[in-house]
């Protein structure tokens, strides 16, 4: 996917949900575990990807988001999270090489198995298209 990036991979991200999107923010209130659904380089100078945020509270009334295993849990290094959430109705949509938000400097604390990741593609490829999902953190 990228140089130092892969599909599955769980990063630091000051993530910008999409009810603070509404507010006419422009900044997420911290850096929180995101997963990398979806990287694609444009030419050789800009990546664009997705990522899908983790929490470790369950999704409030209007999102969907898929219960992470205990296992995933794990591999993702998110062993402090009792149960965690991916929510697959709403990503960011980023450019690394142009991004004020994405440290490229930061190494991936952990990644999803393939099932697992795959599982979670089904579930957002209906968001993505229908167009509804994306968050554009490049404005």
């Amino acid at each position: 996917m990228t140089d130092r990036f892969g599909k599955g991979d769980i990063v630091g991200y000051p993530y910008l949900w999409r009810s603070q999107d509404k507010q006419g923010r422009e900044d997420g209130e911290k850096d929180r575990p995101v997963c990398l659904i979806l990287a694609m380089r444009a030419d050789k100078d800009n990546t664009h990807v997705l990522l899908l945020p983790i929490s470790s509270t369950p999704p409030y009334e209007g999102q969907t988001a898929l219960e992470i295993p205990a296992l995933e849990l794990q591999r993702a290094k998110l062993s402090t999270f009792k149960r965690g959430w991916i929510t697959v109705s709403e990503c960011n949509y980023d450019i690394l090489e142009r991004s004020y938000h994405f440290d490229s400097r930061q190494k991936p604390r952990g990644k999803f198995s393939g099932i697992f990741l795959e599982e979670v593609r089904k579930a957002f490829a209906p968001f993505l298209a229908a167009g509804s999902a994306r968050i554009d953190r490049n404005r």
